[in-house]
């Protein structure tokens, strides 16, 4: 598969699982304002990664449609990449809105977010090798495939897991 084919198929999927996140939201009993933390947080992380792979996507393909196409063309990409998962690893670690009690981070399940976390470390990490030494397109790859991983875990943790504790379950 050409690098620009892998590029269209991962927006697409990408797009479908900002989708699903709404289909998700539209088929709740209540409106996002009343979800718990948890719940929250669980969309945001669902639409973030499905909009940075897009967005990686995108830009792969805005370089290679370039005449002729950079030489450095992946290594652009990967920089453009590690740049974006940091300022997005500071966001969502920065924003105390998106802060969890230890108690409720102990129900996201250990296996689940250090399997997560170690994807998005590898990740990162080829990205800042494929900018200073490789400048391949797998690298790149890896990193739209670790976040549409992520989208794909959180929809379906979503889907599975009944939500967390009500904000107005009394009423």
């Amino acid at each position: 598969m050409q690098p620009s084919e892998a590029l269209g198929v991962a927006a697409q999927v990408a797009v479908t699982l900002a989708g699903f996140g709404g289909i998700v939201v539209v088929f709740r009993p209540q409106s996002v304002h009343q979800w718990s933390p948890l719940d929250r947080l669980g969309l945001t992380l669902l639409l973030m990664n499905s909009v940075v792979p897009l967005v990686f996507a995108l830009f792969g393909m805005l370089l290679l449609s370039i005449d002729p196409v950079p030489v450095s063309v992946w290594r652009w990409c990967s920089g453009f990449a590690f740049v974006t998962d940091v300022l997005f690893f500071v966001f969502m670690r920065n924003n105390p809105k998106r802060r969890l009690p230890l108690n409720k981070m102990q129900m996201i399940g250990k296996f689940v977010f250090y399997g997560v976390v170690v994807m998005a470390t590898t990740g990162v990490a080829l990205q800042v090798v494929n900018f200073a030494v490789w400048n391949r397109f797998w690298p790149f790859f890896a990193a739209i495939f670790v976040h549409l991983t992520a989208a794909v875990i959180q929809f379906l943790r979503m889907l599975l897991i009944a939500p967390a504790g009500d904000v107005t379950s009394d009423q």
